[in-house]
């Protein structure tokens, strides 16, 4: 993968490219969860068919991504604009719209807004539903936190919640990665980012409306959202199609990059 930079008005947008030269290639685009950055993708451009080109955007303020001044009033949308900005100075009409947990967040956010910017949909450990009232008091924790030990406090926190229990006993080299990535961000932008997953609206009328196909994938050790909210939103949309990963927990592509590149390479193989 390539980290290039595109300028917009008074902002950078940092993002990874699979093929900075590729002019007619179809695109998938890939947003990433928290509190990681646009590398955590790196391992999907080998998942790519021919004819296809990965795009993976740093949210504002994440990885080499500046954040807007003021940034005041944060919600869901504010990165759901940043994607719809980034694919019209990119000159993309459409493509294979996808995230991973906040990534999958802000998916539904640009599908609201503009759901023909969508060739097709790809949701990994993500959820429709807005917070619950537990969810948002442990967003206020988190905040906390950020404002308490900074990145290297949320690193220490979530790394371990992050992974499925066969991948802490099993793949040694997955929790450091996960720590790295989250110590790269800012506390700007992982402050910003809880705010915006705090206050984000439900979603699952958005999953419903959805006419192009869906890939919702899972880890079936996922400990922050359970395997039966993918199976909501499965049961939810006809176009749907849900892979489970075995042995893997919140962050599949990480944890099983073989399984979830399979999974993304046999369903961009379709459309």
């Amino acid at each position: 993968m390539h980290r290039q930079y595109l300028h917009i008005a008074a902002r950078t947008i940092s993002y990874f490219d699979s093929d900075p030269t590729a002019r007619t290639a179809r695109v998938a685009l890939l947003t990433h969860a928290f509190p990681l950055g646009a590398a955590m993708w790196e391992g999907q451009h080998k998942a790519m068919p021919a004819g296809w080109r990965l795009l993976a955007p740093d949210l504002r303020g994440f990885g080499g991504s500046t954040m807007p001044e003021p940034d005041e009033s944060p919600v869901i949308d504010d990165y759901a604009s940043d994607i719809i900005d980034f694919m019209r100075e990119l000159g993309i009409e459409s493509a294979v719209l996808g995230g991973c947990s906040m990534g999958g967040y802000v998916t539904m956010a640009v599908l609201r807004r503009a759901p023909q910017l969508a060739a097709a949909v790809v949701l990994a450990n993500t959820r429709a539903g807005a917070d619950s009232l537990e969810a948002r008091a442990n967003r206020r924790s988190m905040l906390a936190l950020i404002d308490r030990e900074g990145p290297s406090g949320v690193a220490r926190d979530m790394a371990s919640k992050l992974l499925g229990k066969t991948t802490l006993a099993e793949r040694a080299d997955v929790e450091p990665l996960v720590r790295r990535l989250t110590k790269q961000q800012s506390p700007a932008a992982l402050r910003g980012a809880v705010l915006r997953m705090m206050e984000r609206p439900e979603s699952m009328p958005v999953i419903a409306g959805v006419s192009a196909p869906l890939l919702i994938v899972a880890g079936e050790e996922d400990a922050l959202i359970p395997i039966d909210e993918s199976r909501k939103m499965h049961a939810a949309s006809p176009k749907a199609e849900l892979v489970v990963v075995s042995r893997a927990g919140h962050l599949v592509n990480l944890e099983d990059p073989a399984a979830f590149n399979d999974a993304l390479r046999h369903f961009l193989g379709r459309l």
